[in-house]
């Protein structure tokens, strides 16, 4: 059995393709993920209110060549850099903060026609509830 390329691997994002509204208790915002030049990136732009204050950033999710993994970095409005492992298996996406050794990760379930996802991001002590609904 041959290991899947880093194209097909990038494109097992495929259905996070568009734009998104994002709910959640004490959260809400857009979301959107789109091919960069090529398909050699997903790049997600973010704007989200959380607690009364809205936080802007993009995101570009790649292939690592080490591990075959789909890692991002996320910069965001405030100048922090953050690192990021996604994993779209089936219906189920994680999103792990760092490494998927990391406690800290969002879980979601897609409906079946890939236009609703439900989860929740979860780390040691907390973690928030969080809906994406595509609209576009």
């Amino acid at each position: 059995m041959s290991e899947q390329s880093p194209a097909d691997a990038l494109r097992t994002l495929a259905p996070l393709i568009g734009t998104w509204k994002v709910e959640g208790p004490g959260h809400h915002g857009t979301v959107s993920y789109e091919w960069f030049e090529d398909g050699a990136f997903v790049v997600q732009r973010v704007e989200l209110v959380s607690d009364g204050e809205t936080s802007r950033g993009v995101e570009y999710i790649g292939v690592d060549a080490d591990t075959g993994m789909l890692r991002s970095h996320y910069f965001s409005n405030t100048g922090k850099i953050l690192e990021y492992t996604y994993q779209l298996a089936g219906r189920t996406l994680t999103i792990w903060f760092g490494g998927t050794d990391s406690p800290a990760k969002f879980v979601g379930e897609f409906d079946a026609g890939h236009t609703v996802n439900t989860g929740a991001w979860q780390w040691p002590g907390g973690g928030y509830e969080s809906t994406m609904t595509r609209v576009g």
